[in-house]
């Protein structure tokens, strides 16, 4: 839409977003994204940490599932989105008004981490077993240390990768 501020924040999540269910059923993940600017002062040849920016976002719908089962607290992410302005009354009656970001994408920041991108099929994951979405932390492994599942290497001779092509944009 015309005259939205769109806004590209990078930083770490100060906890695990909170998934939450609309009494139509839309999923909205809630999180908070920290950014710390850093400069370089040359007259004592250090880094200087700026003032910290915690900036409170929103997803809807399958975005919002894909970020609770995929990222948690620590984990640096990059979020694109619509910049809003939000005013209400808090309990004792006294006017605020908020800045939030509406997300539009939400991803892992690879510059200190990596991740292995898994399509979904666009609906709710309601079976009981643990995830393996985007970024989700498998057992016996960390965010940005999964081990691959088949080495092509370790016995010397090279596995063919079996391709599949459809209709469908790779993303």
């Amino acid at each position: 839409m015309a005259g939205e501020t769109l806004i590209t924040l990078q930083g770490n999540l100060t906890a695990d977003p909170e998934l939450r269910f609309t009494p139509s059923g839309h999923a909205v993940a809630q999180f908070t994204v920290a950014s710390t600017p850093r400069t370089y002062d040359k007259s004592t040849n250090e880094w200087k940490d700026g003032d910290p920016l915690f900036m409170r976002c929103s997803a809807w719908r399958q975005l919002a599932e894909n970020v609770a089962e995929s990222l948690t607290r620590g984990h640096a992410v990059i979020v694109i989105g619509r910049l809003k302005q939000r005013s209400y009354e808090d309990k004792e009656g006294v006017k605020r008004t908020v800045m939030e970001v509406e997300a539009e994408n939400v991803g892992p920041s690879l510059l200190r981490a990596t991740a292995r991108p898994e399509k979904t099929t666009g609906q709710r994951n309601t079976s009981q077993q643990p995830s393996s979405g985007y970024g989700a932390q498998q057992p016996s492994s960390g965010y940005g240390q999964q081990q691959p599942q088949q080495d092509p290497w370790a016995t010397g001779q090279q596995q063919p990768q079996q391709r599949s092509y459809s209709d469908e944009p790779p993303f």
